[in-house]
Formats: C-alpha cells, sequence, structure tokens
C-alpha cells in the first residue's frame, strides 16, 4: 500500500436505543471501547489521516480522542445520511490522494486483515463489504454477477422476493479511491423517503461510469454493530469467545473457557494454567508456567514464571508477583512487589509494599499502609518471617532473615536476623475457667426456673 490511506469513522448518530448517557461509541467490549477497537485495528494500516465524524454528544468523542496522533474529528449538523457524514469529513481532510476506508464506530470487530484486502480491491473503484447473514431481515442485499463484480445495492425494502432470498448483504463498510470518493458523493441526491444523501448510491454511480466495483466477504461477526444494550452484551459474548480461542490457540489452558473474562490488553504467555472463573481487568501480563486459580480477580499486575495466584486473590495495580512466588486464597495485593519464591498464602493484604525473595507472610498479615492521608510503605527482606496476624505499620522495614511473633504490631524497624515481639505477657489463673462457667450455669438455670 504506497499510496496513503484515510480513515473516515462514521459516529455521528444519536444512539437512542442504548439509553444512555455516554455516547454509544464510547460503550466498552472487553473493557475497551467500541471506537477505540475500531482504531486498534486500523492502526497497523498506519492511516496518514483518520476523520471521526461525531454530531450528537460529539463532546464525548472529542474528549476521548484527544491528543490522538492523526486523528481528527468532524461535525456532522444536521445529520443527513451515510453520503452526507462522509462529505462533512471532507474539509478536515489535508490530502485527498490516496484511499478512504469508511468505518462505523458502532461496528467494533472488523478485522485488520479484511481492511486491507479492502483498499487493495480499490485500486480502481469501490470495494464494498459483505457478509453473509444467518437472518437476512432488514439488511440491503448485495447483487454480485458471475464475476464477482458488484452489481447493485438494493434495499430490503426495495426488493422483490428473489432478491430477499438472498443472504450476501451490505455491512456499510467500503474502501474507494479517495478523489473518485467525493466526486461521486456530489452527484448523489436526496430524493428518497427519508431526504437523505445514502453513501451505498455511489455504487450506482461508479456503475454508470463503468468502474469497477469489488465485493468481498467477511464473518458475519467480523461486522456485528451495536446499537442496543443487547447488542452491547453480544458483542461482548463474541469478543470473549474470540479472546478465548486465541488464548487457548497461543498455549494457554482454560480449564473453563466460558467462565474466564478478559481484557481487550491481556497478556497470558504459552503453558500458563487458567482456573475457571477468573477475571481479567485492565493492564495484566502472565509468564510462562505460572497458574491463576479459580474465583481471583486481576488488573494492573505482571505474574512472573512458575508463581501461582489465587484462588480467590485479588491482584490490584502495581502488583508484582516474583517468579516461583505464591498468592493465596483471599489474599489481597496492591502496589506491591512478592520477590522469587515469596508466599502470602492466606487472609492478607499487602499494599505499598516490597516482599524479598523467599520471606513468608503468615495469615492475617496487614501493611498498615495509609493515615487517612498519606499513603508510606513497608519493606520486608529476603527469607523473612512474618508471623500471623501481624500488623505492620508502615513506614516500616523488616530485616533479611528476621522474625515478627504472631500477633504483633510492628511500627518500628526490625534488624536483619532479629526477632520482634509485642505482645503483652500471658497470664494463666488456674480453675478461673472452670469457676466462671459453674457460676453462669448456676444464674441461667435460676433465670429459666423464676
Amino acid at each position: 500500500m504506497t499510496q496513503p490511506i484515510t480513515c473516515i469513522i462514521l459516529a455521528a448518530g444519536k444512539g437512542t436505543r442504548m439509553k444512555s448517557r455516554t455516547h454509544k461509541v464510547l460503550h466498552e467490549v472487553g473493557g475497551r471501547s467500541l471506537l477505540g477497537h475500531v482504531l486498534s485495528n486500523a492502526a497497523p494500516l498506519q492511516p496518514a489521516q483518520t476523520v471521526i465524524v461525531v454530531g450528537a454528544g460529539r463532546e464525548q468523542v472529542e474528549a476521548a480522542v484527544a491528543g490522538m496522533d492523526g486523528v481528527k474529528t468532524a461535525l456532522q449538523e444536521p445529520q443527513n445520511g451515510t453520503g452526507h457524514a462522509v462529505m462533512c469529513a471532507r474539509p478536515a481532510l489535508e490530502t485527498e490522494e490516496g484511499t478512504t476506508l469508511i468505518l462505523y464506530g458502532d461496528v467494533p470487530f472488523v478485522p485488520t486483515a479484511i481492511m486491507a484486502q479492502l483498499i487493495e480491491a480499490a485500486a480502481k473503484g469501490p470495494a464494498v463489504l459483505g457478509f453473509e447473514a444467518g437472518n437476512p431481515g432488514a439488511y440491503g442485499r448485495l447483487l454480485v454477477s458471475d464475476t464477482g463484480s458488484l452489481e447493485r445495492i438494493v434495499e430490503a425494502k426495495d426488493a422483490s422476493a428473489d432478491e430477499r432470498a438472498i443472504t450476501f448483504c451490505n455491512s456499510g463498510i467500503m474502501a474507494v479511491p479517495t478523489q473518485q470518493l467525493f466526486d461521486l458523493l456530489d452527484k448523489v441526491g436526496n430524493d428518497n423517503a427519508a431526504g437523505e444523501y445514502y453513501l451505498t448510491d455511489i455504487v450506482a454511480l461508479a456503475r454508470e461510469r463503468g468502474l469497477p466495483i469489488a465485493a468481498l466477504k467477511a464473518a458475519e461477526e467480523d461486522v456485528i454493530g451495536v446499537n442496543s444494550r443487547g447488542d452491547l452484551a453480544a458483542a461482548e459474548a463474541v469478543f470473549q469467545h474470540s479472546k478465548r480461542a486465541e488464548m487457548m490457540a497461543s498455549g494457554v489452558t482454560l480449564q473453563a473457557p466460558d467462565s474466564v473474562y478478559f481484557y481487550a490488553d491481556t497478556q497470558i504467555a504459552p503453558d500458563v494454567v487458567i482456573e475457571p472463573n477468573v477475571v481479567f481487568g485492565p493492564g495484566v501480563t502472565v509468564e510462562s508456567g505460572a497458574t491463576v486459580r479459580a474465583f481471583s480477580h486481576l488488573e494492573g499486575c505482571h505474574i512472573d514464571s512458575g508463581a501461582t495466584v489465587g484462588p480467590y486473590a485479588r491482584l490490584r495495580p502495581g502488583a508484582q508477583i516474583g517468579a516461583d512466588a505464591k498468592v493465596g486464597n483471599f489474599v489481597e495485593i496492591k502496589n506491591a512487589s512478592l520477590g522469587v519464591g515469596a508466599k502470602a498464602s492466606h487472609l492478607s493484604y499487602i499494599g505499598d509494599a516490597e516482599v524479598g525473595d523467599h520471606a513468608n507472610i503468615g495469615a492475617g498479615t496487614i501493611t498498615c499502609n495509609y493515615d487517612g492521608y498519606f499513603k508510606y510503605r513497608t519493606s520486608i527482606g529476603a527469607h523473612a518471617f512474618i508471623g500471623s496476624n501481624t500488623s505492620l505499620v508502615a513506614p516500616v522495614t523488616v530485616g533479611e532473615g528476621a522474625i515478627t511473633g504472631a500477633g504483633s504490631a510492628i511500627s518500628q524497624d526490625v534488624e536483619a536476623g532479629a526477632l520482634a515481639l509485642t505482645r503483652a505477657p500471658q497470664a494463666n489463673k488456674p480453675g478461673w475457667a472452670a469457676r466462671f462457667m459453674a457460676m453462669m450455669a448456676a444464674k441461667k438455670s435460676k433465670k429459666k426456673s423464676a
């Protein structure tokens, strides 16, 4: 592709069926906005310019793309059809050389490879993307000649019985030589029931000029559109199914694939085992040989090779789990690192801390990192042993090989190799418990007989 590529993304619709104050194209699938998916899939094509056509709710879309290199917005007001929307992008273009790819902000999954094929097919004339619809319904039908050239697009309401039987349908996505695109759009009229300018009308105009018109085919799930909450849920299902298949194909074991939920940027190396009911939030990377056990929730964290996390673990942003480390059940880690072979096996909170190699964190340990105003850090040395129910009152350092006694509240630094205890002396009173229980039983019996 030596000619410059222009992407025009249509996102001016009101999205009334979403019933949301959030712009339709900013609703998320796999944690990434619909528009974000479109931009991400188009990015490998290295478009010279990208124009997003906005209308209702423009401020939200403009804020979402602010600062993105090569991305501009153009206003369509009022909304007079898809052809009019594309024309509204024209003033924002710096060049009309090359090829324009027309996408939709609410159609998130068009693969990069399909986009590239469309652009290649549009060397001399329009290339339209179609799909085989399971239920053609109200989709426009693509009528293709024996040679594979697109002859015309027929709207469902205008189609004959034979034409309605056609299952090859129009996605609305197309690529056109840029100069040719705007020349054709200049000739499009609005003599129709809606009084709008339709992008699809350029196909008939191109045919009249004898221009070649290609019709490419995508899978139906590649061109799924989102117009309602039901559509959003369906798109999420498509995304998760695809992501799970991608993970397993790359060598990741998913014991119960349908119960695992991924974020768009989740990165997992081969030979990782993911048990059932695991949820990945943004920014998670997992190295080869690690295991994430059932019912764990991870976000903004890194898990090194051979580590085990869960079951029922929570890794929050900034968690760094070292090689062969263990994070057990009901352990929460935030903005903290566990060194090689370190263990926090049960019921602990480790926040704003560094835990050294092969240190052991006992059950019920808490790093007390927040005083209501500021956060403070805890440092635990290699091979240290933190006794159960220790409260580490930050800022505090426990030295290498040191031990804290169970139930201690450690508020001062502990030197390497030392034992730190803060328990009050234990006092045993012989016979006290037996006398107490006898006395209370007598009182209870007397009360019942009264």
